[in-house]
């Protein structure tokens, strides 16, 4: 059986249960006028499903001549997904890949045994104003694709599924969810959505997924007769059917789950991993800055500069 936090043999049954498992009210920083607000991981819960990290990035208003400037880092034992509603973002990895983030669209970074990327707001869009506003996520791998060959894919807006009616938009980012598969390749039963409702209209969550959490990232929702408003993360407990309900405003929320892991995942910067070895090991390859022959490159075309590994 799959690890799972929320399985607990003491755990009250019948009507004792909470259709709500745990709530989440992310940390915000201030990052100089940009904010992000991270509701994963969260203190009482590391993981949902596979995903391990959750951030809102903004919404931001940058001024001409200014933008997000993230120089190239390293990343092991995970993959991380950019979905953006607003702006775009400059990828360039240590593949090669040198690929625009646009709304709607899909950069799928898998890191495997290591890769180097950078993100930034930079050519034409930074000689103007601009908006940025998104979700950045890392999915942690399962054990059996920690020490793969890192790998890039990118799906455009249009090759996403789509669903529309009875008031509600969604668009299926990965895995898989109400009888349609998303594109690039997973590591481990995964789905990933992001849903639009009109005031009033009623999405059901996937029910044959063990983990299952929603983000409001607009708008509220009313589950089991419980307001929730923008900035908040619930998970659900396993096997209960939930059905989300838009406020008189209408909503924007991200689903999200899957299957749970074997085990819990150690996190230590960039670096994700079953065991603390295999992050030892990729903290001393970084340190070692041997871009021609080492673990790590750098991204070509942005390799004059890198993030150092942090002092603790």
């Amino acid at each position: 059986m799959s690890w799972n936090p929320a399985l607990d043999p003491d755990c009250p049954t019948g009507d004792m249960v909470d259709a709500i498992e745990t709530v989440i009210v992310p940390r915000a920083r201030d990052l100089g006028g940009f904010e992000v607000r991270r509701a994963l991981p969260a203190p009482k819960r590391q993981m949902v499903g596979p995903f391990i990290f959750f951030d809102q990035m903004g919404p931001a208003e940058f001024v001409t001549g200014k933008g997000i400037d993230v120089r190239p880092h390293p990343h092991i034992g995970l993959a991380t997904v950019t979905y953006l509603y607003k702006g775009k973002i400059h990828h360039r990895d240590s593949l090669g890949t040198d690929q625009w983030i646009e709304p709607g669209a899909v950069n799928w970074m898998v890191a495997g045994h290591g890769i180097t990327h950078s993100e930034r707001t930079d050519g034409e869009i930074r000689k103007r104003p601009h908006d940025l506003f998104g979700i950045q996520t890392w999915v942690a791998l399962p054990e059996a694709a920690e020490d793969e060959a890192a790998a890039f894919e990118h799906a455009p807006k249009d090759t996403l599924p789509f669903l529309e009616g009875e008031g509600k938009e969604v668009r299926l980012i990965l895995g898989t969810a109400y009888g349609e598969t998303a594109p690039v390749k997973v590591y481990s039963e995964t789905f990933y959505a992001d849903a639009v409702l009109q005031p009033g209209a009623r999405i059901p969550l996937p029910d044959d997924h063990e983990d299952r959490g929603v983000y409001v990232v607009s708008g509220a929702i009313t589950v089991a007769g419980d307001t929730f408003e923008s900035g908040q993360m619930m998970v659900f407990r396993p096997g209960d059917r939930i059905t989300l309900t838009a406020g008189e405003e209408g909503a924007r929320l991200m689903l999200l789950g899957g299957a749970t892991l074997e085990g819990p995942r150690h996190i230590w910067w960039n670096f994700v991993a079953s065991s603390k070895d295999r992050i030892d090991a990729a903290k001393e390859a970084w340190r070692a800055g041997d871009w021609a022959h080492g673990r790590f490159q750098l991204p070509p075309g942005d390799d004059d500069e890198f993030i150092p590994l942090p002092d603790r």
